[in-house]
């Protein structure tokens, strides 16, 4: 477990580098797909299997939150599965102009908070009925025992969490390595990746001052992290599909498999 200080540092960088990439982002053709979608009300980014958790979790009429939501795309999603209402947290306030173009073009009925995780505020909600952590935000989390209690508090009796990520095996693996399907990392590393440029989801590799904290965690880590926050598992599902950059591609549809995402349904007790 790091100090605070040291969580609020390197939140703090991260947030940075976040902000700093939200410009390249809303110049793809993803951004222009996104505003045309959400003009419909059944438009979704959200695939099959996600789908299908948020229905068993009972998401027709729920209220939800996404912590980490990013531009706000998947919790504005959630609506063509029936959401009845929806809270988007991220502290990259550059990503949230962006939620906030979205649903303003969708009309759901959903906010959006620009916090730190490890320091919402005290008159936050807590009575919310679904939790979704999708790809890409435990990775981002220098400490992962806090993060699920916060996460958990969110919740109310019985609420549920789905967590929809990359499988941390994948992160042994370098896709630009000369040999890629050698293991390059160890998957024990608790040390963060230390990365420079802008944070990008299409390969291309922009130069940007500063640093960003990616953090390996193991299976196991999550597993008891979330176990400990008062939360059971009901449903752990892993899958050979990656839900990671397009890089990883590479790594599908081999002869020996590699677990590539996973999906986790747990509930609060």
């Amino acid at each position: 477990m790091r100090s605070p200080a040291t969580t609020k540092r390197i939140t703090a960088a991260n947030r940075n580098q976040w902000d700093a990439s939200a410009k390249h982002h809303e110049q793809s053709d993803q951004w222009s797909t996104l505003k045309l979608g959400f003009g419909e009300k059944q438009y979704s980014v959200l695939d099959d299997i996600v789908s299908a958790g948020l229905t068993s979790a009972g998401v027709d009429g729920a209220k939800l939150v996404q912590i980490g939501c990013n531009n706000g795309r998947e919790i504005l999603s959630t609506f063509s599965l029936g959401a009845r209402q929806g809270l988007g947290l991220d502290q990259s306030q550059q990503f949230l102009q962006q939620a906030q173009t979205l649903q303003a073009i969708s009309g759901h009925n959903c906010q959006f908070l620009c916090s730190d995780i490890y320091a919402l505020p005290n008159d936050i909600e807590q009575d919310f009925d679904i939790a979704l952590i999708t790809i890409g935000v435990l990775n981002w989390m220098p400490d992962l025992t806090r993060f699920f209690e916060i996460a958990a508090d969110l919740l109310r009796p019985d609420g549920h969490m789905l967590v929809y990520e990359t499988h941390p095996f994948l992160e042994m693996f370098d896709p630009e390595s000369t040999t890629p399907h050698t293991p390059t990392f160890s998957y024990f590393k608790t040390q963060p990746h230390i990365e420079s440029g802008l944070i990008t989801y299409d390969g291309e590799k922009i130069d940007n001052p500063g640093k960003s904290y990616w953090f390996p965690h193991q299976l196991g880590a999550i597993v008891s992290a979330i176990t400990a926050a008062g939360l059971q598992i009901a449903k752990l599902e892993e899958f050979p599909h990656s839900i990671h950059e397009v890089e990883y591609d590479i790594f599908v549809g081999q002869s020996a498999q590699l677990p590539m995402s996973y999906l986790l349904q747990a509930r609060k007790l």
